[in-house]
């Protein structure tokens, strides 16, 4: 599924000008990424185009030069981009995912995480484009897991019931559009502090100081190529049946608390761990979290559909260059 048109250069020589027409190939099938400056925006914006799509990736605040600027709290901005660009797919990664910041700024929030879904999923609908929704496992109290499509939600904080209520606008605005609910994720990072996941590398390089971590809540945490391969799965699937829709799960299968995660980096690394400390008691968090939201992704894996990078592999990939002693790299790698 592919076009391709003519493209006219001009070469300046020495006493002429020379006028070339070349066949550039223009990939037919168009994919828009929202919050594509992001972790998972960035993996998902690669995926896309790493497989012969057309690929319009827009972002805010850093979006600027690679990619197209979308305030997507101004409706009439997004149904110019919607509209013009004309996509097959969109993947809706941009939200509001800092829990403490959702917390304190409710309204705004709910501002990203619905109002501006529900925008996006009309517009998807106007121009008959397959909206994936990226939600998250923060839905569920964390009580009885794993967790189904069907199950009921029962989000804890204000950042879970934004997420909620995104997939209902999303779900309401365009019948045929899908929620895809996923935990923690990490990837490649441009700064370490970018994401909960990586940023615990530095208590792990800092051994010289004494870290104490989480060993309570129980975390999935899941790459971002593999959740970016399982949007173009998706997408792909549903350009071959349009019954595709509605609510999915998928994470990684490696259950881990804060500390087995800063752990597993140790060994990744061939670092030490010893000054690495386990808080078994209640979490004191003044915002409350759900202590085990596992999700049950069988329904996407009845489809064919899913990929999971072993975590010691992921967070290896992600976090080398982050390395303070340069003398690992050798050892590591080689």
């Amino acid at each position: 599924m592919v076009g391709r048109h003519k493209e006219v250069k001009i070469h300046f020589l020495p006493g002429h000008v020379q006028v070339l027409e070349e066949d550039v190939h223009i990939p037919s099938r168009r994919a828009l990424i929202t919050g594509a400056t992001g972790l998972l925006g960035r993996a998902v914006y690669k995926e896309f185009k790493d497989h012969d799509w057309h690929v319009l990736g827009c972002g805010y605040s850093r979006a600027r030069p690679r990619f197209e600027q979308l305030n997507l709290l101004d409706a009439e901005a997004i149904c110019e981009t919607v509209q013009n660009f004309q996509p097959h797919v969109i993947v809706h990664c941009a939200a509001e995912r800092r829990i403490d910041v959702a917390e304190n700024q409710a309204d705004a929030a709910s501002e990203l995480n619905v109002a501006a879904s529900g925008n996006l999923a009309k517009e998807a609908d106007q121009v008959g484009a397959f909206l994936i929704y990226i939600s998250s496992d923060y839905v569920f109290d964390g009580t009885s897991p794993p967790y189904a499509e069907e199950d009921m939600p029962n989000p804890l904080n204000i950042y879970g019931r934004t997420k909620l209520d995104g997939e209902k606008a999303v779900l309401q605005n365009s019948e045929g559009a899908a929620v895809l609910r996923v935990p923690a994720l990490y990837g490649e990072v441009e700064r370490l502090n970018e994401n909960p996941v990586t940023v615990l590398f530095d208590s792990v390089q800092h051994s010289h100081k004494y870290a104490s971590l989480d060993h309570v809540q129980q975390r999935y945490p899941t790459h971002a190529k593999d959740v970016a391969t399982v949007c173009l799965q998706l997408s792909q699937r549903k350009l071959e049946d349009p019954s595709v829709k509605g609510i999915f799960h998928w994470s990684n299968n490696e259950q881990m608390t804060k500390y087995e995660i800063a752990c597993a980096m140790a060994d990744a690394f061939k670092l030490p761990h010893n000054h690495l400390r386990p808080i078994t008691d209640a979490p004191a968090a003044t915002i409350p979290r759900p202590l085990n939201a596992k999700l049950d992704c069988s329904k996407l894996e009845n489809l064919g559909i899913g990929q999971r990078t072993p975590f010691q592999i992921g967070i290896k990939e992600s976090l080398w260059p982050f390395l303070l002693d340069k003398r690992w790299r050798q050892t590591v790698f080689h």
